[in-house]
């Protein structure tokens, strides 16, 4: 089995869907967090927004971790503020699969030349906004020399805030051709790395089947999640911090070894790093818990024998 950590290297604005007036001071405490990293002999790849490579400051950190060979840089697009600037600035168009091809193309040439600029390399892994994927975001990949894509969180519905519905894909990694992204093909020239998500429970695909079930009228209204997750019963469980602890995180990878998965895929946001920033940290006891939580984590994949890679490098692998 394979870890990659990756982590939305971002503004400081949560939710806030302006072109401008953006801050990246979180990017100041990366270096703390990269020390955690280095201890394990972990190899992040933050996936830069353009705000942060646009901040001479905040590209130069993440720039001298790079150059030690410790990370991989790779492309995070927030459409609001990557030019051009040609859509309305709002909800529906924060996601990058609900803008026409040629403005995808526009704005992910933008981010991509830019991180060339910023850090003189090429990257070759790339993440939407707000998990905002389709085919022709893959198609624009494509055109643009990508090879690994991680714009989708398994088992998981955006449609609600104007996304895709990816609920049915599971959290393997996979070769995908631009015109079919859900669907395995061994000569695909792209590779996806979903975030994981998955469940507690031995078979995934049925554990998936009840969730979807129980989201929908009328069964939604009787909150009948809560009580199988209490019971133990369906546990749907995020690799990431912002949302569990070091041990809940550990049953699911232990869950997904026996299930024979190949790669993990812990994902998280940068503000997470100043409390205040996101709903995830709030305060400073927080942000202990939340450091403490990844330490723990990568005690028990070191401990395991699960290595650590780039996210670009899954390709030698799938």
């Amino acid at each position: 089995m394979k870890l990659v950590i990756t982590i939305d290297t971002e503004e400081d604005d949560w939710g806030k869907y302006s072109v401008a007036g953006h801050s990246a001071e979180n990017i100041k405490e990366i270096p703390a967090l990269q020390r955690v990293f280095d201890e394990f002999n972990v190899k992040p790849t933050y996936l830069v927004a353009h705000t942060v490579c646009e901040d001479e400051g905040a590209a130069g950190i993440l720039k001298g971790i790079m150059d030690k060979g410790n990370c991989e840089i790779g492309a995070h697009c927030h459409p609001w503020n990557t030019p051009p600037f040609e859509d309305e600035t709002n909800a529906f168009n924060s996601m990058l699969c609900n803008l026409t091809e040629r403005l995808q193309f526009q704005k992910m040439q933008s981010l991509d030349e830019t991180i060339k600029k910023r850090f003189g390399v090429k990257p070759t892994s790339f993440r939407c906004g707000r998990w905002g994927f389709n085919f022709g975001v893959a198609k624009n990949l494509v055109k643009l020399g990508y090879m690994v894509d991680t714009s989708i969180a398994s088992y998981t519905d955006w449609s609600e805030y104007h996304g895709p519905d990816f609920s049915k894909t599971s959290p393997a990694a996979y070769r995908f051709d631009a015109g079919d992204i859900t669907t395995h093909a061994a000569k695909g020239a792209l590779v996806e790395v979903p975030a994981t998500v998955g469940f507690l429970q031995r078979r995934f695909s049925l554990a998936n089947s009840i969730i979807k079930a129980l989201s929908k009228p009328p069964l939604s209204a009787l909150r009948l999640k809560g009580l199988l997750w209490r019971a133990n019963l369906v546990n749907k469980v995020w690799l990431s911090p912002e949302y569990n602890d070091a041990a809940t995180m550990i049953r699911l990878v232990r869950r997904m070894k026996e299930n024979n998965f190949a790669c993990i895929n812990m994902t998280f946001h940068s503000p997470c790093l100043t409390p205040g920033l996101t709903p995830f940290v709030r305060t400073a006891e927080d942000k202990k818990a939340f450091i403490s939580n990844i330490r723990e984590f990568l005690r028990f994949t070191k401990a395991q024998g699960i290595e650590s890679i780039r996210l670009s490098e899954i390709t030698r692998f799938v």
